[in-house]
């Protein structure tokens, strides 16, 4: 090796396109002498996957925050929807005290309809109030004549019709019995 590179030295020596060549050469000499350039180096670089402790713990500190912004999302949404909840219960409270209110109001009046025409029908000869009371809903029919005193209402039940008079002594007679259920359904 030696003896090559002195006869390359003396070659590159004598001529310009020789010295570029030796140099290029040269060059390439040093490449070939084992550990010219050589480093030591105390540690590989880690190219490697992580640990699976480190992994462990990364994936574990994440999905704590994930829960609880999970967490944080849906107790949001439930106070939403119980003011939601709240606005449609309120609403649902107010129209109920106005149906109330509608229906004591309708109540009032029919009671003191039904009072005015119970006096009408008091006062009316029993064959006149029999044919008006056959024309009306056999119900009312029956509302009245229950009202009436029971001297009045059975002059008034011979002068109707047989049919109409057992339609409405059949509903005069289910309202009084006990078996018949008070409660609307």
């Amino acid at each position: 090796m030696i003896l090559f590179l002195d006869t390359l030295s003396a070659w590159t020596r004598n001529t310009r396109s020789g010295r570029r060549l030796g140099l290029v050469l040269a060059i390439a000499g040093l490449g070939l002498i084992p550990g010219a350039f050589a480093q030591e180096v105390g540690a590989p670089a880690a190219t490697g996957a992580p640990d699976n402790g480190e992994i462990q713990r990364f994936c574990s500190n994440i999905a704590d925050g994930a829960r609880d912004q999970r967490y944080v999302l849906q107790k949001k949404q439930l106070e939403d929807l119980q003011t939601e909840v709240n606005g449609r219960i309120a609403e649902l409270e107010k129209r109920r005290n106005e149906y109330q209110d509608w229906l004591k109001r309708r109540n009032d009046f029919l009671e003191q309809a039904q009072v005015g025409l119970v006096g009408i029908y008091k006062g009316m000869a029993p064959d006149a109030a029999a044919a008006k009371l056959q024309e009306v809903n056999p119900e009312i029919a029956a509302a009245l004549i229950m009202k009436l005193p029971p001297k009045k209402s059975s002059l008034i039940l011979a002068e109707m019709a047989s049919d109409k008079a057992a339609v409405i002594t059949a509903i005069i007679a289910s309202a009084t019995d006990p078996k018949t259920s008070k409660e609307p359904s």
